[in-house]
């Protein structure tokens, strides 16, 4: 179980919804990767005029909780202001934070973040900051009162995996609150590997939408978050320098 907050899950998967060709391959795929969580920007939906349909009205919401994030917010201010605009249209308190500090890489600015962090606690949000593979600004904000925190495999969208599992697995060890490995993932052997390192859960958009075929992928993305968890919790064994034979060699019969 993926426990966030005040939250539980069953499903260890979080889509995002943006970029789908339309609503309805959308709706297929999140139903075909399982997820029990779905994040999008609150700026690129139209929450005070409703007369253009959006994929809020395509899904039956009670199977799903939604998670708003900050897309879009270069400040603390801004996240902080959208995330209140989320709030106040009843869509849930949970807030991914995400405050960009550079328009190429996509990278998170980690001192905005935190300030943002600091003032949604305050107000009661689940807060769950997406930041760069930081080991210390993990730390730190866990310090802080977080939820979980989202460190990116890579940046936003380039699908080149794991580029710095040496960090993903300080901040993995060090946690108090749930990982989720989110950005830059881009097959199901990237979700796997994530959850062999033991992250709690892995959030996917791009490498889902963009694919080509993306209920499929969706539906293959799942199966590498759970199959990659069920490694985790078997337990792997250890890497060696040399071979190590695979039958006893007690009591063998010389000739």
């Amino acid at each position: 179980m993926l426990n966030i907050g005040k939250y539980t899950f069953e499903s260890r998967l979080l889509l995002g919804t943006g970029k789908f060709s339309d609503l309805e391959v959308q709706s297929q795929a999140v139903d075909a990767s399982g997820t029990e969580v779905l994040t999008f920007a609150v700026r690129r939906l139209n929450l005070e005029e409703r007369n253009q349909k959006h994929f809020l009205d395509t899904l039956d919401l009670d199977q799903y909780t939604l998670l708003p994030n900050t897309a879009g917010a270069s400040t603390a201010e801004e996240a902080v202001r959208i995330a209140e605009l989320a709030r106040a249209s009843g869509l849930c308190d949970m807030i991914k934070v995400e405050v960009i500090g550079d328009g190429k890489t996509l990278l998170p600015d980690p001192i905005e973040t935190y300030k943002a962090c600091e003032i949604l606690l305050e107000k009661g949000f689940t807060v769950l900051p997406y930041i760069s593979d930081d080991v210390i600004l993990a730390k730190r904000l866990q310090l802080l009162g977080v939820h979980a925190v989202m460190p990116g495999a890579s940046p936003i969208g380039a699908g080149r995996g794991i580029i710095n599992p040496y960090n993903l697995e300080i901040i993995i060890e060090q946690a108090v609150v749930p990982v989720i490995v989110d950005a830059g993932l881009r097959s199901p052997k990237d979700a796997a590997y994530a959850m062999e390192l033991g992250a709690d859960g892995v959030l996917l958009n791009t490498a889902v939408s963009g694919s080509g075929n993306p209920v499929n992928m969706a539906r293959a993305m799942r199966m590498g978050v759970e199959a990659g968890r069920l490694a985790y919790e078997a337990g792997m064994i250890p890497v060696k320098r040399y071979a190590a034979a695979s039958s006893p060699v007690e009591g063998m019969v010389h000739t």
